[in-house]
């Protein structure tokens, strides 16, 4: 069974920059996609960003263009979220997740790692 781990969350000022990873146990893994939501306190789960494995085709979010970007090292198994000039409304728990197939739905997530940005 495929474990997605996260890391990389943690507390940060208005402004800061994180760097937030997610990495595949399988070393044979090799999903179609990996992607990156969160989810704030009371609010829904939501998409921040996907990356295709193979190619490194890129989709965000419309809210999180600018400031986010998703990329992936293939041979780590990893995908990583930059979050630039973070904002108090960045605060949520961020998962990881992966896609086996191009049917669009994400197979296996992670526990999450929570962003907690002070104004």
């Amino acid at each position: 069974q495929v474990q997605l781990i996260e890391s990389g969350g943690g507390l940060a000022q208005a402004g800061d920059s994180l760097r937030l990873s997610c990495t595949a146990t399988e070393r044979t893994f090799s999903p179609y996609a990996m992607g990156w939501f969160r989810q704030a306190p009371g609010s829904e789960r939501e998409f921040v960003a996907a990356i295709s494995w193979v190619r490194g085709s890129t989709h965000y979010s419309d809210s999180m263009k600018g400031r986010f970007t998703i990329s992936r090292e293939n041979w780590k198994n990893t995908v990583y979220l930059q979050i630039n000039s973070l904002k108090p409304e960045d605060t949520a728990v961020y998962y990881c997740a992966a896609g086996a197939t191009d049917d669009g739905g994400f197979d296996y997530w992670g526990q999450g790692t929570q962003v907690t940005v002070s104004s």
